[in-house]
């Protein structure tokens, strides 16, 4: 599913309003001060996310920062930021990390936990000029910049020596846009209105001296910017059109000049380097959504798309816990509004156009025989099996996370799938010990995915877990293990400690995940005095999640259902274990 962003951005999170931009005056009537009357009253809002690098592997220790809040990432990249100082309409989010371009997210933030994801991306010089000569950089895609040789220090005092310079040019048809870019599509043009942005190109520059030091053009100096337009906007990109800078401390951008059409390509006039932006300005207003399943359940982190007429590229957002995506909008224009799922788009509606701030009716998506979904939900406990209450869970599948924070240990995702394309892993993360669990495969059950009990404890490989009727949840962390045979194919699952030992087996087709109901899986408890073995009648099931193909892989598996003595008791369980053989 590609995603690009060019009309509107529909995230969330924070932001500290401070003194203004050495950099704005550029004779405009802009004023920081005045602008801020947009974004509505001051408000206490919650927020979880993930950075990641360009090829979306979670960085850890990097810096996240929303109003006065601070915190650095974990090591599956996941921060988590409860009361942040923000707006009703506007928040700002920034990631630093030594190496990398600082990332930004800004965000209409909603009442529940709002998801955020930053992507960052390395920041390796790939050209060395000298000051006080004139110096052309450019990249494979012919976007370019000119220097007149003159640099100053962060303090403006004029620099000499080598200049190390990294560029990035961003397009709008990048997949990534809506996660590398900084902030969002929202601005404050010279005449001080807001406008949401038609991006043609974004332009990142970083000049450091000798000793690492940031540098950007000498007071007084301009730098030529060239960007490329992409062939599929060259056929309608105007001959002129406005730049826009990007204010790090703010959170949105700022107009500042103009760009010309020259060739396949726009060049313009510079006096500072951050991030520079060619756009086509649209008025402003806000847009809230909610999706929710056939039952009432709210829908979080599935991707809505809103494409203006006329154009191709959708503006992507992701819903947070309560189903939820806001964001700015161009006003009077029809839109087409898409919900994706793993398996493309799986709801499409015409909304629009709206003159002022809008909150749709809730959007229901139901399941179909193609595109299903389920309710995914479990508990995590700690080391000594008390509730974890400070913390999250992360669902992955195809490369994609998902995030749950948890509340009394408890955590719960309704996740859109596709029928066939079942398999995803699940980690806990307990922040007050600073404890993980181990990623423990599953799969999909059409409306509800039980999962039962996951342990962050980082000493803990393997285990068993089970709940017998409404009794303590018992757990084997030592003794367990895993087995096969062939002829028949035969797999079983042990565990024991000093009062009783519970065996699961099953034979058939090992390695195959699916769920089983036969007479040949068993359990057997000695000590509680509870005998499922010939039970009856006996409705339990397993289901198979996946299955080491070599020793020392994990049998991942749940089990569940009824089984009668002299009453009916109901069992389910989790196993996650290496097999020995």
């Amino acid at each position: 599913m590609k995603q690009f962003k060019i009309f509107f951005t529909l995230v969330f999170v924070s932001l500290l309003f401070t003194n203004c931009d050495p950099n704005d005056s550029n004779g405009s009537n802009q004023n920081d001060t005045t602008f801020a009357q947009n974004f509505g009253a001051s408000a206490s809002r919650d927020f979880i996310g993930q950075v990641v690098d360009a090829d979306n592997h979670p960085l850890q220790n990097v810096t996240v920062k929303i109003g006065t809040s601070t915190v650095q990432t974990d090591i599956n990249g996941v921060f988590i930021i409860n009361g942040a100082s923000v707006y009703e309409k506007f928040a700002h989010i920034t990631a630093t990390k030594t190496g990398y371009i600082d990332g930004s997210r800004s965000m209409v933030p909603t009442t529940g936990k709002n998801n955020v994801k930053i992507m960052m991306v390395s920041n390796t010089p790939i050209e060395t000029i000298q000051s006080g000569t004139a110096s052309e950089v450019s990249i494979y895609s012919g976007t370019k910049v000119n220097f007149d040789g003159a640099f100053q220090d962060e303090n403006g005092n004029a620099y000499t020596g080598s200049v190390q310079v990294s560029m990035f040019h961003l397009t709008p048809s990048d997949e990534n846009i809506d996660k590398l870019m900084p902030g969002m599509l929202y601005a404050q043009t010279q005449t001080n209105e807001a406008a949401v942005l038609e991006t043609y190109g974004m332009l990142n520059v970083e000049l450091r001296g000798s000793a690492g030091q940031k540098l950007n053009i000498a007071s007084g100096h301009t730098a030529e910017i060239t960007l490329r337009i992409d062939d599929s906007q060259l056929s309608t990109a105007p001959s002129s059109i406005p730049l826009w800078h990007f204010d790090e401390e703010k959170g949105y951008w700022k107009e500042d000049g103009v760009a010309t059409k020259v060739g396949n390509k726009y060049v313009g006039e510079v006096s500072h380097f951050s991030w520079w932006n060619c756009d086509a300005p649209f008025p402003t207003v806000t847009l809230t959504i909610t999706l929710v399943v056939g039952n009432g359940n709210t829908l979080s982190n599935v991707g809505v798309g809103l494409i203006v007429n006329g154009t191709n590229y959708p503006a992507m957002g992701f819903t947070n816990n309560n189903g939820q995506v806001s964001g700015q909008i161009p006003t009077n224009q029809g839109l087409t509004l898409n919900v994706y799922g793993a398996c493309g788009v799986i709801y499409t509606t015409s909304i629009g156009p709206f003159s002022t701030n809008t909150t749709l009716p809730n959007i229901v998506i139901n399941s179909s025989a193609t595109v299903l979904i389920s309710n995914v939900v479990g508990t995590l406990v700690k080391c000594d099996n008390t509730n974890v209450t400070n913390g999250y869970v992360m669902l992955s599948r195809n490369g994609h996370f998902s995030m749950s924070t948890v509340t009394d240990s408890a955590f719960s995702f309704n996740e859109i799938y596709c029928n066939g394309d079942t398999p995803f892993t699940l980690k806990g993360f307990d922040y007050d010990n600073l404890q993980t669990t181990d990623a423990v495969t599953y799969n999909f059950t059409p409306g509800e995915t039980k999962i039962g009990n996951l342990i962050a404890c980082n000493t803990i490989t393997e285990f068993v877990s089970y709940k017998l009727d409404n009794n303590p949840i018992v757990y084997y962390l030592q003794n367990v293990g895993g087995f096969t045979q062939t002829n028949p194919n035969y797999f079983g699952i042990y565990a024991a400690n000093q009062t009783e030992h519970i065996n699961i087996t099953g034979q058939t087709s090992i390695s195959v995940p699916g769920t089983y109901t036969t007479n040949q899986f068993s359990i057997y408890g000695q000590g509680n005095g509870i005998d499922v073995f010939d039970s009856s009648p006996n409705t339990m099931q397993f289901r198979l999640n996946s299955y080491g193909t070599a020793v020392g892989e994990y049998i991942d598996l749940t089990f569940s259902g009824t089984f009668t003595t002299n009453t009916v008791h109901t069992l389910t369980g989790v196993a996650h274990v290496i097999r020995d053989n």
